[in-house]
């Protein structure tokens, strides 16, 4: 039974699983939907019309995804405990930087820091480790740190949206600069204890595999990978989670008047959306182990199709359950399934170059996602309608990716690239 697995799993590696979860879960101070929940503040203080804090929120991600590949990739030279504190550090500062905000020129570094630290490195940092430390269990160990993702989604919307109530959007951010640099730091760097003969036998590991006649599969690095054709064939249905919700979640409120729902139900049933992730995590990883995740990832992107279509074509208030518990079955998918997806195909040795760049792009995507949404909206397309369109892009990276993927490419890049 996959449950029982995990037990055992767990009960074999609590620490460093804990670390992957722990990371996964302080990456949501830079994410949308808690940065979101702050926005009506920020906008109210700054008298930011809604065009003009989606544009700051764009040029603060694409900044950070731009410099991305070449912060993530300094996790495959430098020794992870350092690389932690480089970027808990960062996000504490991130966060303190936010409660100090000046002016609204200022909200673009701050979003910048906020999405470099969280969304990027704090994310990179909980999944590389757990895809390049675990072999045979990589996607329980990718699932289990996932959760932690979801776990922020679940528990955190509801105390920043009463710590703003009670202190003020500033002092919350405070407040959370405090937990990332006295509480999440020390603990991320507890649970590191053991790192490094962790990281010995992993070395160990390559180097048996290097000293194989026609050894095992070599790990490309980022150049070599750009001159795959697969990862061209993959890249649109990879970005489309990442664009997709997080276009949706952003507008999610515009969305709600459009169906003429509260806008109280739409947020408060994110729970719905937190325990689909959270399940799918978990079997996918289990899933991953067994088939592979090459097998699971064509798959990913047909409950959010299926999610897009029941959320265009119902009006019902109950519609946002099917829609969340769908689109958190793709993200719970997407999470574990992917991530592997890049170590199984690529290989580890370069796994954090090759992370950060595919991280950049996801990050790249998202910040597009919120700004075609509205694009198309004030273009006269009813915003609901936008649904259909990103339906049929999800369509069509679901069969690049299953041409892609397909055991006889993957078989056959794989041999032309083994170690000599």
């Amino acid at each position: 039974m996959p449950f029982t697995a995990y037990i055992a799993f767990v009960s074999r590696e609590p620490r460093f699983l804990a670390f992957g979860f722990l990371a996964a879960f302080g990456s949501s101070f830079g994410q949308t939907y808690f940065i979101g929940i702050f926005g009506p503040s920020i906008q109210a203080e700054f008298d930011l019309s809604h065009t003009a804090w989606g544009t700051v929120y764009m040029l603060g991600t694409l900044c950070s995804a731009l410099l991305l590949p070449w912060t993530g990739r300094q996790i495959d030279v430098l020794d992870l405990r350092l690389y932690v504190v480089f970027a808990c550090g960062l996000l504490t500062a991130a966060c303190l930087f936010v409660s100090l905000i000046p002016g609204a020129v200022a909200l673009v570094f701050a979003v910048f820091l906020l999405r470099q630290s969280g969304q990027g490195l704090m994310s990179h940092t909980a999944i590389t480790s757990m895809a390049r430390y675990y072999e045979r269990e990589r996607g329980r160990a990718i699932a289990v740190a996932s959760v932690g993702f979801a776990a922020g989604e679940a528990l955190l919307p509801v105390l920043a949206v009463t710590s703003i109530a009670l202190i003020g959007w500033r002092m919350s951010y405070a407040g959370v600069a405090l937990v990332a640099g006295l509480v999440l730091l020390p603990a991320l760097l507890w649970l590191c204890k053991g790192h490094g003969q962790r990281h010995e036998a992993y070395v160990q590991r390559l180097h048996a595999a290097s000293r194989m006649q026609h050894g095992g599969l070599h790990s490309w690095t980022v150049r070599e990978m750009l001159g795959d054709g697969r990862f061209y064939l993959l890249l649109p249905g990879v970005m489309a989670p990442g664009l997709i919700l997080t276009a949706m979640f952003f507008h999610h409120l515009n969305l709600a008047d459009a169906k003429g729902w509260s806008h109280a139900w739409i947020t408060g049933s994110y729970i719905v959306y937190a325990a689909a992730s959270i399940a799918t995590s978990l079997l996918s990883g289990a899933l991953v182990d067994r088939f592979g995740a090459a097998r699971i990832v064509p798959l990913m992107l047909i409950p959010l199709v299926l999610a897009l279509a029941i959320f265009w074509a119902f009006d019902s208030k109950w519609t946002v359950w099917p829609y969340l518990v769908l689109s958190g079955v793709n993200i719970g998918i997407a999470f574990t399934a992917v991530s592997a997806m890049w170590a199984e195909v690529y290989g580890v040795l370069h796994l954090g170059a090759i992370k950060s760049l595919t991280r950049a792009v996801g990050v790249f995507a998202s910040a597009l996602g919120p700004v075609i949404m509205g694009a198309l909206a004030d273009a006269g397309l009813p915003i609901v309608d936008v649904c259909l369109l990103f339906a049929a892009y999800a369509l069509l990276g679901t069969v690049l990716m299953k041409f892609a993927l397909r055991p006889r490419a993957v078989l056959t890049a794989a041999s032309e690239h083994r170690e000599p």
